[in-house]
């Protein structure tokens, strides 16, 4: 059994996300939320509200046991890109580039 939960277009880049992902990648469900309620970053919040959203899936969807469950799969892919100008001296402009992410979370049992 393998449960799904994802989530679109979170204006956090994904680079930012990928640190986080690494760190919960094939561990049990309670060591996992240990390790995203523990950081103290916007994207370690995200990636903990998705990861309850998987449980609350597996509890009510496919009636899991919970103790059972472990983080088999996640993947952050990039989303879209909003394009910004900032202006500069002597008229010149930079670009700012301010990415989205896509958070795909799979957890399955062992």
């Amino acid at each position: 059994m393998e449960v799904v939960a994802k989530l679109i277009g979170v204006r956090v880049s994904p680079r930012k996300l990928q640190l986080v992902a690494n760190q919960i990648r094939g561990c049990r469900l309670d060591i996992a939320l240990s390790a995203v309620s523990n950081g103290n970053t916007k994207s370690a919040r995200i990636v903990e509200k998705l990861l309850n959203s998987a449980i609350a899936n597996a509890e009510n969807n496919y009636a899991a046991d919970i103790d059972e469950l472990a983080v088999s799969y996640v993947v952050v892919n990039q989303g879209q890109v909003l394009k910004r100008l900032r202006q500069r001296a002597k008229g010149r402009a930079d670009r700012i580039l301010k990415r989205s992410s896509h958070i795909e979370i799979r957890l399955s049992d062992r």
